[in-house]
C-alpha cells in the first residue's frame, strides 16, 4: 500500500469510527500560529470541519471580533475586557440591582442590558421575550466555557450576531425549513399541514435561541460553530434532521399541541447523530461552505 493509500485508508477510518478532524486538527494549529491570523480561513475552516474543543473558545472570540487577529494583542486586549467586565459588575452593585445569590447566567444579563441601555427600572419587572433568548444562550454557554469573562463576552457578541448580522435571515428560516422538509419527506410535512402543526412548531427555541436548551451543549457547540463563523442556515436543517429522525414518532401524533411539545423535549441520546446528519444535510443542499449565510 502506498503512503497516500495509507493516508486515503486512515481518513476514510477515522471518519467511520467518528475520528473525524484528526488531519483537520493538525492545519487549524497551523492556521493559529500565524503571527497574525487569517480569519476568513479560521471562518472558512469552522464552516467546512467541527472545531476541536481546546481551540473552540478561541476561535469563536477572533470570529466574533472579542480578540483582534494579532496574536501579540491577544493578553492585552482580553485584560481590557476583563477590566470591563468588572466595571459593568461594580456599577450594579452599586445601584443595588445585583447581590451575592444573583445566578451567574442573570448578572450576564443585567450586564448586557446596562451596556445597551435597556436596564429596567427594578430587578423585579417581568422579563422581556428578548432577555429569556439571552438566557438561554448564557446558559447554554456557561456549559462550553469555563471562564466568566470569556462566558460573558462569547454571550453578548453572539447574541449581537443573532440581532444584527442574521436579524433578517432568521426571519426566513420558518419558510426556508418547510421548503427543504418539502424535499427530503413530503409525506411528513403533509402530516405536519393536515394537523395544522407547520406554523405552531418551537420556531423560537429553533432560531431565535439556535437550540439552546433543545439540544445538550457537547452537541449544540458544532452547530453553534457553523452560526459563529457565518451561516445561520445550518439551523434550518437540524430542524429538518429532527422531524427525519423522529419522523415514526411525529406521525403518530394527530394535533399540533402533542407535536410541538414533543418537539420542544426531544429525547438527548440523539442528538450528536441528529446535528452529524444536519451538517450532511446542509453539505448536501448547499454546497461545500465558505462563509456566507
Amino acid at each position: 500500500m502506498t503512503e497516500d493509500s495509507q493516508r486515503n485508508f486512515r481518513s476514510v477510518y477515522y471518519e467511520k469510527v467518528g475520528f473525524r478532524g484528526v488531519e483537520e486538527k493538525k492545519s487549524l494549529e497551523i492556521l493559529l500560529k500565524d503571527d497574525c491570523l487569517d480569519v476568513e480561513k479560521l471562518r472558512t475552516f469552522s464552516q467546512r470541519f467541527p472545531l476541536p474543543s481546546m481551540y473552540r473558545a478561541l476561535v469563536w472570540k477572533v470570529l466574533l471580533g472579542i480578540l483582534p487577529p494579532h496574536h501579540d494583542s491577544h493578553s492585552l486586549v482580553m485584560s481590557y475586557r476583563k477590566g470591563q467586565y468588572l466595571d459593568i459588575l461594580r456599577a450594579l452593585r452599586v445601584i443595588h440591582f445585583i447581590s451575592d445569590t444573583t445566578p451567574q447566567v442573570e448578572l450576564y444579563l443585567r450586564m448586557y442590558q446596562l451596556e445597551s441601555g435597556k436596564l429596567p427600572r427594578s430587578p423585579s419587572f417581568p422579563l422581556e421575550p428578548e432577555d429569556e433568548i439571552f438566557l438561554a444562550i448564557a446558559k447554554a454557554m456557561e456549559e462550553m466555557v469555563e471562564d466568566s469573562v470569556d462566558c460573558y463576552w462569547l454571550t453578548r457578541c453572539f447574541v449581537n450576531q443573532l440581532n444584527c448580522k442574521y436579524r433578517d435571515s432568521l426571519r426566513q428560516l420558518p419558510r426556508a425549513f418547510e421548503q427543504y422538509l418539502l424535499l427530503e419527506d413530503s409525506r411528513l410535512l403533509s402530516h405536519l399541514k393536515m394537523c395544522s402543526a407547520v406554523s405552531k412548531l418551537p420556531y423560537g427555541l429553533w432560531f431565535k435561541r439556535c437550540f439552546a436548551g433543545c439540544l445538550p451543549e457537547s452537541s449544540l457547540q458544532r452547530v453553534w460553530d457553523k452560526v459563529i463563523s457565518g451561516s445561520c442556515k445550518i439551523l434550518v436543517f437540524v430542524a429538518v434532521e429532527i422531524l427525519l429522525t423522529f419522523k415514526i414518532k411525529v406521525m403518530a401524533l394527530n394535533n399540533s399541541e402533542k407535536i410541538t411539545k414533543f418537539l420542544e423535549n426531544i429525547p438527548q441520546d440523539s442528538s450528536d447523530a441528529i446535528v452529524s446528519k444536519a451538517i450532511d444535510l446542509w453539505h448536501k443542499h448547499c454546497g461545500t461552505p465558505v462563509h456566507s449565510a
